[in-house]
């Protein structure tokens, strides 16, 4: 939700900057896009997909996560010399870490997933289990290794829609926001990239 956010907002911003310069919004060449569908395919059928994630193997869920993020992370080097890729890179090295260190599960504070839950849902939490189908584990601050870098912060009850992130995840957003704002530049954008 919070890299939908910033994809919208990343291209708004991008094609009035373009447009009040008078340029053409600009594209640049992403190299190696296949690594993304990769990375999120078994994501897809392990956390999404109804029809198989009730009966993907809790024990496969930590190879899934870590290799995903690999692949992703992967993806990011490949293509560091984009606008935006070093932030991408930092936000997934944050969340490819927290989660290595927790079983290969991101790590949910209880409280946090309590205010998540709808007001009188019969779902039990319990510690050091994985929440419902998703990639998070329930774990106590202090169980947790690089606790600040887990699913911490939650967005405000303004939006209301439940949803916990993570500092990696905000990286990752603002990664994405800056390159769809930086091809809207008034300069040509492949000087700027090339090596």
């Amino acid at each position: 939700m919070i890299l939908l956010i910033a994809v919208a907002l990343g291209l708004a911003s991008g094609f009035l900057r373009a447009k009040l310069s008078g340029r053409p919004y600009q594209s640049v060449e992403v190299r190696y896009v296949w690594l993304v569908f990769a990375a999120y395919l078994p994501q897809f059928f392990a956390f999404y997909l109804p029809a198989t994630r009730s009966t993907f193997p809790d024990s496969w869920v930590p190879v899934v996560l870590i290799g995903s993020q690999i692949l992703l992370l992967l993806f990011t080097w490949l293509n560091r010399k984009l606008p935006g890729f070093w932030l991408l890179g930092l936000g997934l090295l944050a969340n490819f870490l927290v989660i290595s260190l927790n079983g290969g599960l991101m790590p949910l504070m209880p409280e946090n997933a309590a205010r998540l839950l709808p007001a009188g849902s019969p779902v039990s939490l319990q510690l050091g289990e994985r929440v419902g189908f998703g990639k998070d584990i329930l774990l106590e601050k202090a169980d947790t290794r690089l606790w600040l870098l887990g699913d911490v912060f939650l967005l405000p009850e303004i939006f209301r829609y439940p949803l916990a992130f993570s500092i990696g995840d905000i990286l990752i957003s603002t990664g994405a926001f800056w390159l769809l704002w930086k091809l809207g530049s008034p300069r040509q954008l492949s000087q700027e990239v090339l090596p």
